[in-house]
């Protein structure tokens, strides 16, 4: 699938810079970069959604009593 946005000179130039050091090509570099950002937010989703869980039962467990569940 093929998507077109605009972005002023000076951020493209920056953007080849980027790949050039990268020897990939701005295309690549703009899936990757998109790529990677799409992961994060969905990290940050996931942290979100923990830490939610953990405020409306906020227990936790020593290190000791982990390792010895996992069988660690």
């Amino acid at each position: 699938m093929k998507v077109s946005f605009e972005i002023n000179d000076k951020a493209y130039e920056r953007m080849e810079d980027f790949a050039a050091e990268k020897d990939i090509s701005v295309s690549e570099f703009i899936r990757r970069a998109l790529l990677e950002r799409l992961e994060d937010e969905e990290d940050i989703r996931a942290a979100d959604k923990a830490m939610a869980e953990y405020r409306a039962n906020p227990v936790s467990y020593p290190a000791e009593e982990v390792w010895e569940r996992l069988g660690i």
